[in-house]
């Protein structure tokens, strides 16, 4: 199964939103089958085959989610970020401004999925492969 350490070397590689399709192949090789990313404080729940989780550590302080979503502003910020105009940090602050509290990813679908605090579904994405 797949390790933090594999993860994290994978990760080391996006520099920008523009790389995100080519680590999601990344971790689909490693063996991870979907993973969701919290706003809050950046960690991560991985998930692999028979129940296999590995989570990473907060990345960063907390950031406070707005407690109205955004959808527009979001959309604006999410298409700047898959552009390379923005890096990690900067996108998870415009996710947190926005009212994002988590996207979660299915390797399967290929699908990259945000989420509010209230647990509403704001947007669906197919990623590129």
């Amino acid at each position: 199964m797949f390790t933090i350490e594999q993860i994290q070397a994978a990760h080391a590689k996006v520099k920008s939103g523009a790389d995100f399709p080519r680590y999601i192949k990344d971790l689909s090789t490693l063996g991870v089958s979907s993973y969701e990313t919290f706003v809050g404080d950046g960690h991560t729940d991985f998930k692999g085959s028979d129940s296999y989780r590995v989570s990473t550590p907060a990345k960063y302080d907390t950031l406070s989610i707005a407690p109205q979503s955004d959808v527009e502003r979001f959309r604006s910020d999410l298409k700047a970020h898959q552009k390379g105009q923005t890096d990690y940090p900067a996108f998870c602050r415009d996710c947190a401004a926005s009212g994002i509290e988590k996207w979660a990813v299915s390797m399967d679908a290929l699908t990259c999925s945000y989420y509010d605090t209230a647990g509403n579904l704001m947007l669906t994405e197919q990623i590129p492969q």
